[in-house]
C-alpha cells in the first residue's frame, strides 16, 4: 500500500521540489536491489553498477509523482531494473512506463535521466533535475494565466510569441536541462521538450510550453528555485 512521503524526503532539492513531493508524492513498495545482486553479478554486471542501482533505489525507489506534460506522463514510479551495457557504459531502467510508448526511461552511465528509443536522449543531467522539472511544470500549470503549446516547426518561432523573447530569459539551473530545457523570465516560464524528437528522429515530437502571467503569482526570478 502506498503511503504519503513524510520522513523520507530526498535531500538536495529546492524548496519547490520538496513541497511538490510532500504534497503530491507517494512512496510505494519497490523491489529490493540487494535481493537480485547475486543474480546480476553472476551475469557479469559489475558490482559498481549494482551499487549505483541500490543508491538510486534508496533515494528514489517506489516514488510515484504526478505525470509530466510530455512522454505520456513519464514513469509510473521510480524503480531501478534491467542493467545493460553498450560502448558508452552501463545503463539501468529508471521505472516502467505509464502507457505504451516506444522508448524506455533510463539512468545513463553518468547519472543522466533520459529516454532510449532508436537513439539515446538524455533529458536532464541528473534524476534530481527530472524531479525539479516535474515540480516546476506542476507549479506553472497551476499559476500561469495562460499556457501556449507549440509543436514541431512552430517551436523554432517561439521568440515573440505573446511578447516572449528568450533573450530576456535565463536557464532554470535546477532542472539541469539537456534535451529538455526551461527558461525563466520576469513574468513567464518557457519549456522545450526535445526528448522524443531526438530519441525517435521525429521532429514533430518537439514541444514547447510558454507559461505567461507569472509576475505576481509566486514564480518570479530564482527565489522559489533556490535550495
Amino acid at each position: 500500500m502506498s503511503t504519503p512521503l513524510v520522513d523520507d524526503m530526498p535531500d538536495g532539492l529546492t524548496r519547490r521540489a520538496r513541497a511538490f513531493i510532500g504534497r503530491h508524492g507517494v512512496r510505494g513498495a519497490a523491489r529490493p536491489v540487494e535481493d537480485h545482486r547475486q543474480w546480476w553479478l553472476e551475469r557479469d554486471v559489475p558490482a559498481a553498477v549494482v551499487d549505483r542501482m541500490a543508491a538510486f533505489q534508496a533515494r528514489w525507489g517506489g516514488l510515484l509523482l504526478p505525470p509530466v506534460p510530455q512522454y505520456d506522463g513519464g514513469p509510473r514510479h521510480l524503480d531501478p531494473d534491467s542493467p545493460e551495457q553498450d560502448p558508452a557504459g552501463w545503463w539501468f531502467e529508471a521505472g516502467t512506463q505509464r502507457t505504451a510508448v516506444p522508448y524506455a526511461f533510463l539512468v545513463g552511465p553518468s547519472g543522466e535521466f533520459g529516454i532510449q528509443g532508436d537513439e539515446w536522449a538524455p533529458l536532464h543531467a541528473t534524476v534530481e533535475g527530472w524531479v525539479e522539472s516535474l515540480a516546476l511544470a506542476h507549479d506553472a500549470s497551476q499559476r500561469a494565466k495562460q499556457i501556449t503549446r507549440l509543436v514541431g516547426d512552430d517551436v523554432d518561432g517561439i521568440d515573440g510569441i505573446d511578447g516572449i523573447d528568450l533573450s530576456g530569459h535565463e536557464p532554470v539551473r535546477e532542472v539541469r536541462g539537456l534535451a529538455d530545457t526551461w527558461w525563466r523570465g520576469p513574468d513567464s516560464l518557457v519549456c522545450v521538450y526535445s526528448g522524443e524528437a531526438t530519441a525517435m528522429a521525429f521532429p514533430r515530437g518537439r514541444v514547447a510550453l510558454v507559461c505567461s502571467g507569472l509576475a505576481d503569482r509566486g514564480l518570479r526570478g530564482g527565489v522559489d528555485g533556490d535550495a
